[in-house]
């Protein structure tokens, strides 16, 4: 982004931060509603998400209660779309199907994305007989033809041992379930069913470590905070295989796995409720150092203000268009939301 328009940008958001911390002011001094915040969705960017409800706790002894679960991306707008949270963790964008839901239950929404994911396909350490792996023998492990057909490391490459091959992987009301299947398999929620399955990456992540013959995928983050019990595949996705990390997802080398990462905010909560308003705000402010020390990549500062200036605004929707954002790159992100 050009200097005018970070300065454009910088002016902007500062006009509107003064503007909306008046309006809190007031609000906070003549609200008596219910100030409770519901938080649900995503276990990716859980860890995001609750690091930053524990110090807005921890900094603010009069803050609302706020109520914060796990139940995946889809599970988590199937509440959302119901009006049942204020706030959607969420590890890929919101889909048409989703979409038309909000709009036929009146829900409007600010779609802020926080951070960049590095998808991380990941084995048992004592996995000595692989250290990366392409795309095409993913797709052929993961794809619905190989259920009961395909059970034995061997049978994916005769060079591999023949043991049994025990698969780990996010449950169907994932977002990164939606978006492992559709970048790897070619179809979102196209898939073998014959895995453990669960919406909560930690379950995962033990039972790779206890599995010497398992092979998963979840969020950096979980590989991140493991690591010493885990071991990542370098992925080759057709140029070379490429380890998941925070420099190859800024270079745009991590691909297809690289993916952005969101909350979704009510809007008409956001106009209702002055401790959202303040929590969102907030959010902002701590999600660039968060992120990093989560495990995930940050956005440029010009991607965090733009974040500020459309949550000020109130502008509602999304610039996916109910499209998965696959081999999306952080500058590209930029670029798109910058035209929305």
């Amino acid at each position: 982004m050009n200097t005018k328009i970070h300065k454009k940008l910088t002016s902007l958001v500062l006009y509107f931060g003064v503007f909306t911390a008046f309006i809190l002011t007031g609000a906070k001094i003549n609200s008596q509603e219910d100030t409770s915040i519901t938080i649900d969705g995503s276990s990716t960017v859980y860890p995001i998400t609750a690091a930053v409800v524990k110090d807005f706790e921890s900094t603010r002894p009069e803050a609302s209660d706020i109520e914060l679960n796990v139940s995946g991306t889809g599970g988590g707008f199937a509440k959302f779309c119901a009006g049942e949270t204020e706030i959607n963790n969420a590890s890929r964008p919101i889909t048409k199907a989703e979409m038309d839901t909000c709009k036929a239950a009146g829900v409007a929404y600010i779609e802020l994305p926080i951070a960049f994911d590095a998808l991380t396909v990941v084995v048992n350490p004592n996995n000595d007989w692989l250290n990366e792996i392409s795309l095409k023998k993913l797709s052929q492990i993961w794809s619905p033809e190989a259920e009961q057909q395909i059970t034995r490391w061997n049978q994916v490459d005769s060079s591999l041992p023949n043991r049994p091959l025990n698969l780990y992987g996010p449950g169907t009301d994932s977002g990164t379930f939606d978006y492992f299947t559709e970048a790897v398999v070619g179809e979102s929620g196209s898939s073998r069913s014959d895995y453990l399955a669960s919406e909560d990456d930690d379950v995962l992540v033990q039972g790779i470590e206890q599995d010497p013959n398992a092979l998963g995928y979840f969020g950096y983050a979980y590989y991140e905070a493991n690591q010493n019990n885990l071991k990542a595949l370098a992925i080759d996705s057709g140029n070379g295989a490429v380890l998941p990390s925070s420099e190859t997802v800024e270079a745009g080398k991590y691909q297809p796995l690289s993916r952005p990462l969101f909350i979704y905010i009510n809007s008409s909560a956001a106009q209702d409720n002055p401790a959202l308003k303040e929590f969102v705000e907030f959010y902002l402010n701590e999600v660039p150092q968060t992120a990093t020390e989560v495990g995930y990549v940050a956005l440029s500062e010009d991607g965090y203000q733009l974040d500020k200036l459309h949550f000020t605004r109130g502008k509602v929707g999304t610039v996916f268009d109910g499209q998965a954002a696959l081999n999306l790159t952080l500058g590209e992100l930029l670029r798109k939301r910058a035209n929305f």
